[in-house]
């Protein structure tokens, strides 16, 4: 199995060279326009700048913008869905309403606009980045070394899933939507399992080597750019000032 699409995107990504506290700044302020503005037009902007940015100087490949937003789009269709639908007040069945369709429209739009802006920086700055950066910036140890554990662990999570559903393939074990549906409880269970067991070499391997709670790494420091952070603010502001000003239209 591949690594995450969303990580393959930040590693080739041409701004991965810029600071991430710059890139943090951007992705940030878009989310807390997308969540605190009106949804019409901020969520719309939002998600255009973000989009156009992916695409354009992030240069983000189309197709790997897709599968990286695959589960978070399934996510926020099933939870526009439970929104819009809503149970009859007299109780046989359930119904949708014109408030349970605005309300879900909202969501929709606050939704997809965040999801972009988080999108923006997860496929322009690697984890590893990240991390080097919160701990240059006074984030706890702990905090960081555990996100870091975590970060390897989805790798050796996908590293599992992917070797034993090449073992079932390869028994025909989806030949048929019985032979599937057994296969897949069974991938599910092994890959726990597996998981598990490679968890529990990787603390026995930082036990051996005098691990004390502190996972030191290097990292080359990236300088922040002013052009870059007086564009995210100049920009940020622009659109705070026309969605403020088409909610008084």
């Amino acid at each position: 199995m591949t690594a995450p699409a969303i990580d393959v995107a930040a590693w080739a990504s041409p701004w991965r060279r810029r600071s991430p506290g710059d890139k943090l700044l951007l992705g940030l302020g878009l989310v807390i326009a997308a969540l605190v503005l009106p949804p019409w037009p901020a969520s719309g902007l939002v998600t255009l700048v973000s989009l156009g940015l992916l695409l354009g100087p992030a240069r983000v490949p189309a197709h790997l913008l897709a599968r990286a937003a695959r589960g978070p789009a399934a996510f926020i269709l099933l939870g526009t869905v439970s929104i819009a639908v809503t149970w009859r007040t007299d109780g046989f069945g359930p119904a949708v309403t014109g408030p349970s369709l605005r309300a879900a429209a909202q969501t929709l739009a606050h939704a997809v606009a965040g999801s972009s802006a988080v999108l923006l920086l997860a496929a322009t700055t690697p984890m590893t980045d990240l991390l080097a950066w919160a701990r240059r910036r006074g984030v706890p140890e702990a905090v960081v070394d555990v996100a870091g554990l975590i970060y390897r662990m989805l790798f050796v999570l996908l590293e599992s899933i992917g070797a034993v559903r090449a073992a079932q393939t390869a028994r025909l074990g989806y030949t048929t939507r019985r032979a599937t549906l057994r296969s897949a409880s069974t991938l599910a269970a092994a890959t726990l399992t597996r998981a598990l067991e490679r968890a529990r070499r990787l603390e026995s391997g930082l036990a051996g080597r005098g691990f004390e709670g502190v996972m030191r790494t290097l990292a080359q420091p990236r300088r922040s750019s002013p052009s870059f952070v007086v564009a995210t603010v100049l920009g940020l502001g622009a659109l705070v000032a026309v969605s403020v000003s088409w909610g008084r239209w």
